[in-house]
């Protein structure tokens, strides 16, 4: 069944969001029309629609969708009709990536998220009935929409009593600040860990340092003195003003060495990426969640880069496995937040079966537990078990 729906549209690349009604295409038998009830705006949804990122005119974007489900496809089985869901990105769950537990890195990652269309090329939204169609699937989702055709792949499926409003936002920016912390760097406890820019994702990774891997320093670098005292309450034990001209030696004084052992960058900014790498001491480990755009490079100092033993990783998403994120984290924060906390929740949380073991050669970490108040993240008997 096909149907009408209101859509926030960008008519044109670097211009106001106006909105429309749009024309859904028939469901097919991978798709879920979601009933879209909030939305998280990310940083790639404002640099896709002033032309940064991959995009085209007449866009319907949105990526940190949260609904419920109208319908499903006949290939779906993981959700029915009047389910809660969050929606996160679009994976293909055949590739190699995918089945190893890396669907981030999915081989048509970038096809499906930011190709404005569905896997065979056909449009899921269309100015009319047999009109001109629309870039849409974004992300698998679209979810700047009251309602929209998801690919299943994006679709997870969270308790009824969910908030969906306060966990949008995990489907994108949440899991990539803290997946950089937990999957790509694997930052050690005692150790010490600089962030460069802490708006939401970068003050994910900031709480997931602190919080989850015990870091004995962590350190905010960011332009506004704001955002640097919220840090400190969240979890940074130091904070730097990124215009400083003398970030890199501020670091190397804070850490007591030749830089920190882990740096995430949170900006996409190349000039921020090379100070990152310069700040990393003996073997440290950086990695970017941050998107510049296609065409940018940073210099390295090779001798400087060989000698220490750096390293330097992008990060995708936080290298994250969505549906076990929101399975393990929603219940988890009922357990120390909701006035409803039942015994049933607490046990989800804790057991040893709720452990999966997806990833066939990683450890099996959870970042979406990771990204609400500080309180969640203090509590060591549900954070413990996910170190290793």
């Amino acid at each position: 069944m096909s149907r009408t729906t209101t859509a926030l549209v960008a008519p044109e690349l670097n211009g106001k969001f106006e909105l429309r009604e749009v024309y859904l295409d028939a469901i097919q038998a991978d798709e879920v029309l979601v009933e879209i009830q909030t939305s998280g705006l990310c940083h790639t949804d404002l640099s896709c629609a002033v032309g940064i990122l991959p995009c085209r005119p007449n866009a319907v974007l949105g990526h940190e969708g949260g609904g419920v489900v109208v319908q499903t496809g006949s290939a779906v089985s993981h959700v029915q009709p009047g389910d809660k869901v969050l929606l996160s990105f679009s994976h293909c769950e055949t590739c190699a990536a995918c089945t190893s537990g890396h669907p981030a890195y999915c081989h048509t990652f970038n096809d499906r998220n930011f190709g404005g269309a569905r896997p065979d090329g056909s449009s899921a939204m269309l100015t009319k009935p047999g009109g001109e169609s629309i870039y849409s699937t974004f992300f698998g989702q679209s979810s700047f929409a009251r309602h929209s055709l998801v690919h299943r792949s994006s679709v997870v499926k969270v308790p009824a009593e969910t908030d969906l409003a306060l966990y949008a936002p995990l489907g994108c920016g949440m899991q990539t600040g803290a997946g950089a912390v937990l999957n790509s760097l694997n930052v050690k406890e005692g150790s010490t860990v600089a962030v460069f820019g802490v708006g939401s994702v970068g003050m994910a990774a900031v709480m997931a340092a602190a919080k989850i891997r015990k870091a004995r320093i962590v350190i905010a670098v960011d332009l506004q003195q704001s955002r640097l005292d919220l840090a400190k309450e969240l979890g940074a034990t130091h904070g730097v003003l990124g215009n400083a001209e003398d970030v890199v030696q501020q670091i190397r004084d804070i850490c007591q060495s030749n830089g920190c052992d882990y740096a995430v960058d949170a900006t996409g900014v190349p000039f921020v990426i090379k100070t990152m790498i310069e700040s990393l001491g003996t073997l440290g480990r950086a990695s970017t969640v941050g998107a510049p755009g296609p065409g940018h490079s940073v210099a390295v100092d090779v001798m400087d880069h060989l000698t220490y033993g750096k390293e330097y990783v992008g990060c995708c998403e936080g290298d994250s496995l969505p549906k076990e994120v929101s399975s393990l984290f929603v219940p988890t924060f009922s357990c120390h937040i909701s006035s409803r906390c039942t015994r049933r929740v607490c046990s989800r949380s804790t057991s040893s079966s709720s452990t999966t073991t997806s990833r066939t050669t990683r450890r099996p970490l959870r970042t979406a537990r990771l990204v609400m108040p500080s309180r969640l993240f203090s509590s060591g008997k549900y954070l413990e078990r996910n170190k290793e």
